[in-house]
């Protein structure tokens, strides 16, 4: 049977793998070309001894975080040697990051045991004698999370190298900043919470659905009276100190040569503390216990929990690469070197399959190892595979050493590792003051990764973090904009204080893409900023039409040379008569051909007809900042036009690029109404097209010599003496 490791690179090969030399050899050239890229240049004398201390050093820090971390895995702390060594060796060949450290990391560490513990609690019987939580676990028991968290790495590594082998790394672009620093966050209380029963020393019932955290909570507080005293005291004194010297290391990091490895000294001593005094003994302490020598055969895939665990393996890839890739794009910017999203993908997740393949759990990089691999000096992965060194000599040699360290102090030192995520709580106040859509996505993910758990809850924070940015394009600011101090520049009228706005037109600017969900918002606010709804206009005017051609064919409107005479003082008309008629018909463009006369619609009409008036007769909209229409929004935004159209009121297009115009003629955009000579490439050549447009148009009036009279009595003009056709514009 092939190992998983053989499986995948016989999928993604299309060979038959045989033997071990052949993974290697195809693995070698794979990688060939990101190692070539850095190891032929790397420069021995200046960067040899400062990788030597940084892998030392680093190296030293994965032991004991590897040990820690396997505890919120909720498997022995043996296992995490396991995944501080495999994805580091993987990750030498294949990774394009010179100075992160792949290992275990909190967050991946949690959602991992999250779902061993759903896992194991749904297949594992029920009943029998109750154990204390210093009793070793029975090994039936043992081994079905050891085989739940190494097939969790294992399908969440797959999900990794098929989004770099595909090439759409890109989804890692839907966790943003805030919605990472929110997430990381909440699952730092998780940690923190999770770490209270070894720290007390308490027996804890498992809980996986929404509301655990609080289930967990009330369950330690009910027996809070039986905390190990021995326990508890350790964990504060390692934590208090720990704390202090991590302060004092990053305070005075310009003098020091190097931090110091205050993790490993504190280890050391409660180690020896330990098992001096004999404290699993006396005070019924819980140790880390049997340390497993050497390395265990390949596990055996098992299909049902791929099943079981498919979506939570998703969410742990996707974190998992978002936080390493986050990181390391933090250092290449530093030092000016490229990295490539898609081979990091690659690089972590076969890490994770041969790290899972071997009993380990999820990895990806964490913040204060890389930290230490950096300020030790680090130059290239050299440090990386000189620290799997020191965890490797740990899990063939000397592991034994750490059997009679307490699991307080493993938690205490997890703990330790959380300031960094926990002080990102004063994000809330600096996102507040920038950008409150985002410190809203921060403050509902925290929530939701807090109440969900860490599944659901990452799940639910892109769905909320989406709906952001669709109710941000649904509802955008749009604005009237005015010319500045009379020059070509046109911003938003209520940002200036010497604002000319020409008259008779008006410019509105629409700050995001216009489509189905935002067209309805569009319409509205664009009604609002011209002051009038030019459809409520047209059926007006076509009411007004239906009266003058009934009082002009009952010949109460007379035309004379002079002009037009109505000879009543008052006429009388039923509304309901006109609001009866299909409201098709009073959409209509205006037709007055067949009258002998034109209407002034900005006059006083005769007798009882009125009509609102309106001063517009140019619009401009900017759509310099929208990317994009749908079919749907095309065709509301046609008839938007057209009621402008229809009222004489002309509606041009400024900032579109080619491609916008190209999408409008493809969907049969113009026609006899809207024609495609609206566009224009400036708000300021459209005003001044209007301009010279209605300056010609009224020196041909002047011309004109008008012989008919306006009467005072109504707005109504004899057609024959409108200006001929030859002078029309």
């Amino acid at each position: 049977m092939l190992w998983p490791g053989e499986c995948i690179l016989q999928m993604l090969l299309g060979k038959n793998i045989r033997r071990k030399k052949d993974v290697i050899r195809h693995l070698w050239i794979i990688s060939n070309s990101v190692v070539a890229s850095w190891l032929p240049a790397y420069q021995i004398k200046e960067w040899l001894l400062s990788d030597i201390v940084s892998g030392i050093s680093t190296g030293l820090v994965a032991v004991l975080q590897g040990l820690a971390f396997a505890l919120l895995v909720n498997v022995p702390p043996s296992y995490g040697l396991y995944a501080a060594f495999f994805p580091v060796i993987i990750y030498f060949f294949l990774g394009t990051s010179r100075h992160i450290s792949v290992g275990p990391f909190p967050v991946l560490s949690m959602m991992v045991g999250a779902v061993v513990v759903r896992v194991t609690s749904t297949t594992s019987p029920t009943g029998g004698n109750n154990t204390s939580i210093s009793d070793d676990l029975d090994s039936s028991s043992e081994e079905q999370k050891v085989m739940v968290a190494a097939m969790v790495t294992i399908l969440s590594g797959i999900i990794q190298l098929l989004l770099g082998v595909l090439q759409i790394g890109f989804v890692v672009i839907y966790l943003s900043e805030s919605l990472i620093s929110g997430f990381t966050t909440a699952a730092a209380i998780h940690v923190l919470v999770s770490q209270l029963k070894f720290i007390l020393q308490l027996t804890v019932p498992a809980h996986t659905d929404p509301f655990s955290i609080f289930k967990v909570l009330e369950s330690v507080f009910t027996q809070i009276e039986k905390t190990n005293i021995a326990d508890l005291v350790t964990a504060l004194i390692i934590l208090v100190v720990v704390s202090a010297v991590k302060e004092v290391n990053q305070r005075f990091k310009a003098k020091l040569p190097v931090p110091i490895p205050i993790e490993l000294i504190m280890t050391v001593i409660a180690a020896g503390v330990s098992y001096g005094f004999d404290f699993k003994t006396r005070f019924n302490v819980a140790v880390v216990g049997k340390m497993n020598s050497g390395f265990q055969p390949p596990i055996q895939p098992d299909p049902k929990i791929f099943q079981d665990t498919i979506g939570d393996s998703f969410g742990i890839a996707i974190v998992g690469f978002a936080v390493a890739f986050s990181v390391a794009r933090v250092y290449s910017l530093k030092y000016d070197y490229p990295i490539n999203g898609n081979q990091e993908l690659i690089a972590l997740g076969l890490g994770n399959i041969f790290g899972g393949s071997f009993r380990g759990f999820a990895s990806s990089t964490a913040l204060s190892r890389s930290g230490v691999q950096e300020s030790t000096g680090g130059k290239t992965q050299i440090a990386g595979i000189l620290s799997a060194v020191i965890v490797l000599i740990v899990i063939v040699a000397i592991g034994f050493l750490l059997e009679p360290l307490q699991k307080s102090v493993l938690a205490a030192l997890a703990l330790g590792n959380l300031k960094g995520m926990l002080m990102q709580f004063a994000e809330i106040g600096r996102l507040w003051r920038k950008d409150k859509y985002d410190c809203l996505i921060w403050i509902m993910t925290f929530i939701f990764a807090i109440v969900l758990g860490l599944g659901l809850g990452l799940a639910a924070s892109v769905a909320f973090q989406l709906l952001t940015i669709v109710f941000r394009t649904q509802f955008p600011k749009c604005s009237t904009l005015a010319n500045v101090g009379r020059s070509n520049i046109y911003k938003n009228r209520k940002d200036y204080s010497d604002m000319y706005e020409p008259e008779g037109i008006k410019i509105f600017r629409c700050p995001s893409p216009i489509y189905f969900a935002n067209i309805g918002f569009f319409r509205q606010k664009l009604f609002d900023a011209v002051g009038f709804s030019p459809l409520r206009i047209l059926r007006k005017r076509k009411k007004a039409l239906k009266k003058i051609r009934k009082m002009q064919k009952k010949g109460l409107i007379q035309v004379t040379p002079k002009g037009c005479i109505c000879t009543v003082d008052n006429f009388k008309d039923s509304d309901e008569e006109l609001d009866n008629h299909e409201i098709e018909e009073l959409d209509q463009p205006i037709n007055t051909t067949d009258l002998p006369f034109q209407i002034d619609w900005n006059a006083d009409l005769p007798l009882n007809i009125v009509v609102p008036k309106i001063s517009l007769h140019s619009l401009i909209l900017d759509f310099s900042a929208v990317s994009f229409l749908d079919v749907s929004s095309m065709r509301g935004l046609k008839k938007i036009f057209q009621e402008f159209i229809r009222i004489e009121v002309d509606v041009y297009i400024v900032g579109t690029d080619d491609d916008f115009i190209e999408k409008l003629t493809r969907c049969e955009f113009f026609d006899d109404e809207v024609k495609d000579s609206i566009f224009f490439l400036t708000i300021h050549d459209a005003v001044l097209h209007i301009l010279m447009k209605k300056d010609y148009i009224t020196s041909k009036e002047k011309e004109v010599k008008t012989d008919f009279i306006v009467n005072t009595n109504g707005g109504l003009h004899n057609r024959e003496c409108q200006v001929p056709l030859e002078t029309k514009f």
